[in-house]
């Protein structure tokens, strides 16, 4: 008995040396990951649109002057700007997704079609006490932040009011801006908004990956998002209605609708434009559990199946009286470890249900097979052939489960448990 609990220990150390090959193959996976979704394109943010309008402001400062020590004051003309939200802002999106392979790693990518449209009303400066006289009307521009200009597939044009315009990259000198910008030329409001409320839209497509997020700076944001994506996390701070969400075999359909008393930010901001992707709102396009993941997992459960094969083998030697020398626990041991090795090369090739199905059959004929020279009868090797089997079907479907995962395997130990107590009941320990 020591000696086997010895043995069990030690294979813990090739046992430790195959996770750790798991982690290293995994590690390159996220390079590729990283290298694939660079050239194709990064998660997609997006903030905006925004009216941005200057106005003057005229700051005093008193002078000296030196001959005479005469005071007088100066005025200094200084250009700020004031930044207004849509008063409705509608989005949809149309994201189709798909596998990019590169060797045996995959990434999911998608090329993602999105439409804007709402309403601006007249920007409103009485907050802030400024005269409509200083409002440089004719300099207005409107704004968008992203994260991802380089995916951006065909030029940006804004309808505003019956009139396109054409929006631009702008270059940030904020280093710790992690957004980019895209902007319009000057635009003049005296004549684009006449109305009450000005409609506008636009199209705007991108190639992405992992992510989409938008910020809700309409009064009221609606976003419909569609998609042939079937695992989708939604995530941010705010998730879609659960009456019209919908997620199927051929995707999902989801919709957002948020009002402005849902945000902690108002309608218009002065001087300064603050970051508000903590108020965005999205899906990631992940693969939930990928192969490496479950391979982990499964090797988790290593020294749980080395220690029970290793009691199934001192059960029964204890029984039939039947010696198994601690070279033959060895060999069962190393094949018992083998099986994660082949698990992680066959899943590179293949599904990882298929890897698993054939690295079980393998591992569960080989010890069987080893077991009939051992144990010089029949019913030992067909009965530890079914318990090895039990006790692999047992893990895949732990494996596969995410939220029932601790209560079923709760429940199978128990299980295993009193089986080991119910065959060991008779044994005689005292002898």
């Amino acid at each position: 008995m020591i000696m086997v609990a010895f043995l069990t220990l030690i294979l813990l150390i090739p046992l430790a040396f195959v996770n750790e090959l798991i982690r290293e193959r995994s590690t390159r996976q996220q390079e590729v990951i990283s290298e694939i979704n660079d050239k194709w394109g990064e998660s997609v943010y997006f903030y905006g649109p925004i009216l941005k309008v200057p106005y003057t402001v005229f700051e005093e400062t008193l002078s000296i002057n030196q001959k005479t020590n005469e005071t007088f004051k100066q005025q200094k003309a200084i250009t700020k700007y004031a930044y207004f939200f849509p008063e409705d802002l509608k989005a949809k999106s149309n994201v189709i997704t798909k596998v990019l392979n590169r060797n045996n790693y995959e990434s999911v990518v998608y090329s993602s079609k999105m439409n804007f449209n709402g309403q601006y009303i007249q920007p409103d400066f009485s907050s802030k006490n400024i005269s409509p006289d200083v409002i440089q009307w004719n300099k207005a521009t409107i704004l968008i932040k992203t994260t991802n200009l380089k995916s951006i597939k065909d030029e940006v044009k804004i309808n505003l009011g019956g009139t396109k315009f054409t929006f631009e990259p702008v270059y940030s000198t904020n280093l710790n801006d992690s957004t980019q910008a895209l902007e319009t030329g000057f635009i003049d409001l005296k004549n684009i908004l006449k109305a009450d409320k000005t409609n506008f839209n636009f199209d705007i497509t991108y190639n992405g990956s992992k992510q989409i997020k938008m910020v809700p700076i309409g009064k009221i944001t609606q976003l419909k998002m569609q998609s042939n994506w079937t695992s989708p996390s939604f995530t941010g701070n705010f998730l879609p209605d659960d009456k019209t969400k919908k997620i199927s075999d051929n995707g999902f359909e989801a919709n957002w609708k948020i009002l402005h008393i849902n945000r902690a930010f108002p309608q218009q901001f002065f001087e300064n434009l603050p970051d508000l992707g903590t108020y965005a709102f999205g899906v990631d396009f992940i693969i939930p559990v990928d192969q490496y993941q479950q391979n982990e997992r499964a090797s988790k459960y290593g020294f749980l199946v080395i220690g029970l094969t290793f009691l199934i083998f001192f059960l029964i030697q204890s029984i039939s009286k039947i010696k198994i020398h601690i070279f033959q626990y060895s060999m069962i041991g190393l094949a018992l470890i083998l099986f994660y090795t082949l698990l992680i090369s066959i899943t590179e090739h293949s599904s990882f249900t298929k890897a698993y199905f054939i690295a079980a059959i393998a591992v569960i004929t080989l010890i069987s097979l080893y077991s009939v020279s051992i144990l010089k009868q029949r019913k030992f090797p067909m009965f530890i052939a079914a318990a090895l089997t039990g006790l692999y079907t047992f893990i895949y479907v732990i494996i596969q489960l995410e939220n029932y995962a601790l209560l079923v395997g709760s429940i199978g130990l128990f299980g295993i448990l009193a089986a080991v107590m119910y065959f060991s009941r008779k044994i005689d320990w005292n002898k």
